[in-house]
């Protein structure tokens, strides 16, 4: 990568942009033109801010190339200040090196300054390891804590605390020889007495450490190479290194990795920022603002320092005007602090190709993705998308978890974002953003289609994201909901109604399998909405049904899925649609079972039996069988019910029935539930206990986590009716566990409170 340029060759290529020579930059400026002159040959590296902004009015610098320009004079300034000549020769070390003063308001992290108290502490026998290795993203307070816990341990380090800016995020690190040399010369070695190459200098420097109880902390690492000579060996001597990267080959050291704050531990660094302000914060604003800060200490504190400096403002109108994703990074700028400049300095270090990728991250709609799906938006090969993820997670611009998913700080994506549609055209956005829409439809939908077939055999299509078994579409379609749903609402927002109808016709089937998830009422929505906009009333038809299914089994709203069923019988009789129409009845005779109108719900049951069955279709038909007989259980008609059960195992048990293998597998394990149910019901305890084990096991296997849940809490309340109270007790706890999965908190609950 080709190295950052300096202040001063930047300063020269606005000039000469300008069409300006030394002495008219100096007119305009009021800067001599002798000092521009040391400026532009490096001479002069931290002009003073003044200075500087006195050189960007003049040039007519603005936006990013201003913020640049400065931030290059303030970095040459630190700079200056770290490594400005040592005093007399009998205080060498003054004015070296000197550890910043800690901020008064800091808050939180008592479990990390624990860790590091007890890590470099020099109690322990001498030659233990001590550096410790503190890395996070930008903005999370790295340098803010180490500076305090530098100043908690001073007292065990009589020979002092040393502090070194190793300027890792800029255009230039310091190189290892000369922060070596700043070292030595704060240790107290003359210049004269220092070797002129690294491994001298390193060699000399691990020596004085190995005596001296000297803390060092070096601060903002760049690279391996940077930090490593700089480390001590065997000895008394510590080391606490921060870093935005991860700096991964470092052998030998203790890591801490530091995330956002907590909302509690947020709120109260906020508060204490706020503390000298007269107005009155709104405890629940203020809450607000650290989550929209996403807990990042930098964000809380220009947020605080706006707040401060503007007495008249009210915490809740910030956080109003911080609630526009479009314009958060710009409201989080107080003065020169600003925190899109710190995820700036991350994104600089980025080769091209890898900056593109990260800017086309950002239009994922989900909260995490994988590598698969960043090789979709980025544009690249899969390895190559591996290599860039480990480049972004190094550099703290992109957070990695388990099962090898990542995810952004909320406002780093936002800066992502930004820096697209800075950098992107518009139809490049739209070129990218339509085809991750596209992959992922397509993704979804064949993984849906898996269980469509229902039979384990892979439908058209289905090579799309690589899925090879119903086992890895399932895990798919639940892993990437926030992504396969994001797109669904794209595509619908832009008019792709074909590629909307198809998605939620594919997930027809595998709605049964994870039937409280949230989504479904959206999902087929949708694609009513679809099949209306492509005129096509028949698919319309079957998305109504499928929307009455969702309020009557997820939600249990009886009363809504009615009239969805009736809007879906309109359509299926006028377009002569059968299926549809008997999908129809069947939805209406469950509402009707749950409004207690047991008689109408045998009638349509029945209707639908007849029409599924006249149409071919044997694999709804064994649903309506089931139906009957949970209607004639409700009706307290309980033989009748167990023979209806048996009458649909006979129908599974035909291998010349027609029905599917996957959709015949489904429905035994719900009718072996049923008949326990109903053996219970008839007084014969053990046998319903049999049954029900045996069903559960089924649903285990076929993962039914919603109908396992029911068939365990029967099943516990049957083992305590026959006084086997330890097996009832661990019955209810799965039951608990298994609607916990689904997201039935309620029943979770209650069967919790019998454990």
């Amino acid at each position: 990568m080709v190295a950052p340029a300096s202040f001063a060759e930047v300063l020269r290529s606005h000039r000469r942009a300008a069409r300006m020579t030394l002495e008219q930059l100096a007119e305009a400026s009021g800067v001599s033109d002798r000092t521009l002159s040391d400026m532009e040959r490096g001479r002069s590296t931290g002009p003073q801010h003044r200075t500087v902004t006195a050189l960007a009015d003049a040039l007519d610098l603005t936006g990013d190339d201003r913020d640049r320009f400065l931030e290059l004079a303030r970095e040459g300034r630190l700079r200056d200040h770290w490594t400005r000549p040592a005093g007399p020769r009998d205080h060498p070390a003054r004015g070296l090196c000197e550890l910043p003063s800690p901020v008064d308001d800091f808050t939180g992290r008592a479990a990390e300054l624990t860790w590091t108290a007890e890590l470099v502490r020099p109690r322990q026998a001498p030659g233990a390891a001590g550096v410790g290795l503190i890395t996070g993203a930008a903005g999370l307070g790295k340098t803010t804590f180490a500076v305090r816990a530098a100043h908690d341990l001073r007292p065990d380090f009589p020979g002092g605390v040393l502090f070194l800016n190793l300027f890792g995020m800029s255009s230039h690190p310091v190189p290892a020889a000369e922060a070596l040399a700043l070292l030595l010369r704060a240790l107290g070695v003359v210049e004269q007495k220092i070797p002129a190459d690294v491994a001298g200098r390193a060699s000399l420097y691990r020596s004085l450490l190995r005596e001296r109880r000297v803390l060092v902390v070096l601060d903002n690492a760049a690279s391996e190479g940077q930090v490593r000579p700089l480390l001590p060996g065997d000895g008394v001597g510590r080391v606490l290194v921060t870093s935005r990267r991860l700096l991964a080959g470092l052998e030998g050291v203790r890591r801490l990795s530091l995330g956002p704050l907590p909302l509690l531990e947020g709120t109260e660094l906020l508060t204490g920022i706020l503390k000298g302000r007269d107005a009155s914060d709104d405890g629940t604003a203020i809450s607000r603002l650290v989550e929209l800060c996403g807990g990042l200490p930098l964000a809380l504190r220009i947020i605080g320092n706006r707040l401060v400096s503007r007495p008249g403002w009210k915490a809740a109108e910030l956080a109003a005007r911080l609630g526009n994703e479009q314009e958060r990074l710009e409201q989080l700028k107080a003065g020169n602090l600003r925190i899109a400049n710190a995820f700036a300095m991350s994104y600089e270090q980025l080769t091209p190709s890898s900056r593109q990728v990260f800017r086309r991250l950002s239009l994922i709609p989900g909260r995490d993705f994988d590598a698969t799906l960043a090789a979709v938006v980025g544009g690249v090969g899969i390895e190559d998308a591996w290599d860039v993820l480990d480049e972004l997670v190094d550099l703290g611009l992109l957070q990695d978890s388990a099962g090898s998913r990542y995810r952004f700080h909320d406002l780093v994506r936002l800066f992502a974002d930004d820096r697209l549609r800075q950098e992107d055209t518009v139809a490049g956005r739209e070129a990218f953003t339509e085809a991750v829409t596209s992959w992922l439809l397509r993704t979804a939908t064949a993984a849906g289609r898996w269980f469509e077939s229902a039979d384990g055999q892979a439908a058209d299509g289905q090579v799309a994201g690589g899925l090879s078994s119903p086992e890895e579409a399932d895990r798919w379609l639940r892993v990437n909901v926030d992504n396969w749903m994001g797109a669904l609402r794209t595509a619908a927002g832009t008019g792709r109604h074909a590629e909307v109808l198809d998605c939620a016709e594919s997930l027809d089937w595998y709605s049964d399998r994870w039937m409280h998830a949230p989504h479904w009422r959206e999902v087929f929505t949708l694609g009513a909405e679809a099949a209306a906009a492509l005129g096509d009333q028949a698919r319309q038809a079957n998305q109504l049904n499928l929307l009455a299914w969702v309020h009557l089994v997820p939600r249990d709203d009886p009363e809504t899925a009615l009239r969805y069923t009736a809007r879906a019988l309109d359509l299926a009789v006028r377009k002569g649609a059968l299926n549809e129409t008997a999908s129809a009845h069947h939805n209406a005779g469950g509402a009707l079972r749950r409004l207690g109108r047991l008689g109408e719900a045998v009638e349509a049951e029945t209707r639908a039996a007849e029409m599924f069955k006249a149409d071919g279709d044997i694999d709804s038909y064994s649903q309506c069988l089931g139906a009957l007989g949970t209607c004639l259980r409700d009706a307290g008609r309980h033989t009748e019910a167990l023979e209806q059960y048996r009458v649909l195992w006979e129908l599974l048990d035909d291998d010349r029935s027609g029905m599917r293998p996957g959709v015949v597998a489904f429905t035994r394990t719900i009718a072996l539930a049923r008949i326990g149910e109903c053996l219970a019901l008839l007084g014969h305890r053990a046998e319903a206990v049999l049954k029900l084990t045996e069903a559960i096991g089924l649903m285990e296997q076929a993962r039914l986590p919603s109908q396992q849940a029911r068939s365990l809490e029967t099943l516990a309340a049957l083992l305590a009716e026959e006084g086997r109270n330890d097996e009832s007790r661990a019955a209810y706890a799965r039951a608990a566990e298994a609607y916990e999965e689904v997201g039935d908190a309620e029943a979770s609950r209650r069967c919790r409170d019998l454990t």
